[in-house]
């Protein structure tokens, strides 16, 4: 009996996930995947997070969530606009490396270890593909500020990616001194990730040619490559976020195309992101939320600063205006969800500082997901880039 209540709950939890979404969206526009993040705050409080443990694979289905996410994110970056215009990758590298600093040095105010101080300021660089995607496909948004917001997000995770990856092997040596595991924790996955994820990107198109599989298909079959990569990855104790989003920038440029019908791979990505973000948010724990109030607000102001102020200073150089520089920088609020399952499978792999900081973070990490979208489908707006149709 237990158990079934425990296997009731996620059920029931989804459904009122989905059910508030629809209605607050229809009622106010607000962003659905807000709404998702609050009823999983409010269920977490029923200990939800002792139930993810006692429900087996959950881990895993939120990160097959989440790199169907950035396979479509990956599958949006034209790479031929970083050679027509390279001021965008000169920007996207740039803000990262602003990010990182200025958050490191904010974050020395608080008295925490230099490990934790890197770490927090990694995972500041990143911005949450799953809430900007999501918001975009929902406002059916296209346009300058988008496609800005879009390639500079798939820029920002990269480098996240990458820098923790790099502080994981710096600690790793630090502790162990062994750097035969400093390089497998850091280099190896970084690289062997990468070349997974780009065999795929190759090997699956080629296949969908060969085949001639019909146009509505295709969708499925990148699913089903997301599904085996992300499996991969675990076995191999690789990144799969890394990985899907590797995929899907090599499978855009074999010249395979998903179908407008099922941008967000359907009623089961919509779904699968629905458990996304109230999974994440049950992963917060609410006796945490008052240890960093004050840290919070201080990297959010920082975080959102350097973004919006690197956009700005490099907007004319890069093709654009000061004003949708703003826009585009304050879309690039959201952080929460890939920072979070950046953590835990940094915390799976053995990386002790991991929890800790997920803990340190828990309030700052509440007000991005919540609010975040929100900011981004203002700005979204803002930009006059959605295209939005009653019912």
């Amino acid at each position: 009996m237990p158990f079934l209540l425990q296997s009731m709950a996620w059920p029931l939890v989804l459904l009122l996930a989905w059910f508030l979404g629809e209605r607050l969206h229809e009622a106010w526009q607000m962003p659905r995947v807000s709404s998702y993040v609050a009823v999983g705050l409010v269920a977490s409080l029923f200990n939800l997070p002792g139930l993810t443990d006692a429900v087996p694979g959950l881990p895993f289905l939120a990160n097959v969530a989440l790199s169907l996410i950035l396979f479509e994110l990956g599958y949006r970056i034209h790479l031929r606009w970083f050679r027509h215009n390279p001021w965008m990758l000169v920007l996207g590298l740039g803000e990262s490396a602003v990010t990182f600093v200025v958050v490191y040095a904010v974050s020395g105010w608080f008295a925490l270890p230099t490990d934790t101080r890197l770490i927090i300021a990694a995972l500041s660089v990143s911005a949450s593909p799953a809430g900007i995607l999501r918001v975009a496909n929902e406002m059916r948004s296209a346009g300058q500020v988008t496609e800005r917001v879009m390639h500079l997000c798939a820029i920002n995770c990269l480098v996240a990616v990458f820098a923790l990856k790099l502080i994981t092997g710096y600690w790793y040596l630090a502790n162990s001194g062994d750097l035969t595991l400093a390089v497998f924790g850091s280099v190896h996955v970084l690289a062997t990730s990468v070349a997974v994820g780009v065999l795929l990107g190759v090997a699956v198109p080629a296949l969908l040619r060969a085949q001639r599989i019909e146009e509505r298909d295709v969708t499925l079959v990148f699913a089903l490559a997301v599904v085996l990569l992300t499996t991969m990855a675990y076995g191999l104790k690789l990144s799969p976020l890394l990985a899907a989003l590797s995929f899907g920038i090599v499978a855009r440029e074999r010249r395979v195309h998903l179908t407008n019908a099922q941008r967000g791979f359907g009623t089961a990505g919509d779904l699968l992101t629905l458990f996304l973000f109230v999974y994440i948010a049950a992963l917060l724990d609410w006796s945490e939320l008052h240890t960093g109030v004050w840290l919070g607000l201080a990297l959010i102001v920082a975080r959102t600063a350097s973004k919006v102020l690197c956009n700005v200073a490099a907007a004319r150089l890069s093709g654009s205006t000061e004003r949708k520089g703003l826009l585009t920088g304050l879309a690039l609020t959201p952080m929460s969800a890939f920072a979070i399952l950046l953590l835990e499978q940094s915390r799976q792999h053995g990386f002790e500082p991991a929890h800790q900081v997920l803990a340190t973070l828990a309030f700052m990490m509440l007000l991005q997901e919540l609010l975040g979208p929100l900011v981004t489908q203002r700005a979204l707006k803002a930009a006059a880039e959605t295209h939005l149709t009653k019912a």
